[in-house]
């Protein structure tokens, strides 16, 4: 049997403008003193987001880069975006007009 995975895939997400990130993968959130320590791969996902890369152009870039399927790359970057949300690291997103 087959297993089929649904996931939300977000637009645009962007790196809060006040993040500094180092050349060795060091990221410093001025609006609430955090500091943390990514590694390479973190590092280049952060700066992919500086850069306003959508999630679809993340993957494609990843893929090019690293041997790992897309659905394991796909879920991996989602769940650490999800991380920087919890962080404040990403620009929160604004209210649907419903």
């Amino acid at each position: 049997m087959q297993s089929t995975y649904i996931y939300f895939i977000p637009g645009a997400m962007k790196l809060q403008k006040n993040i500094a990130i180092s050349e060795s993968g060091f990221v410093f959130n001025p609006g609430s003193g955090e500091s943390f320590i990514l590694n390479r791969t973190g590092k280049n996902i952060l700066e992919l987001l500086r850069d306003n890369k959508m999630f679809e152009e993340i993957i494609e870039l990843m893929m090019g880069e690293y041997e790992v399927d897309r659905i394991v790359l796909e879920k991996s970057i989602l769940d650490f975006i999800s991380v920087l949300k919890s962080y404040g690291l990403l620009e929160k997103e604004p209210a649907s007009a419903n």
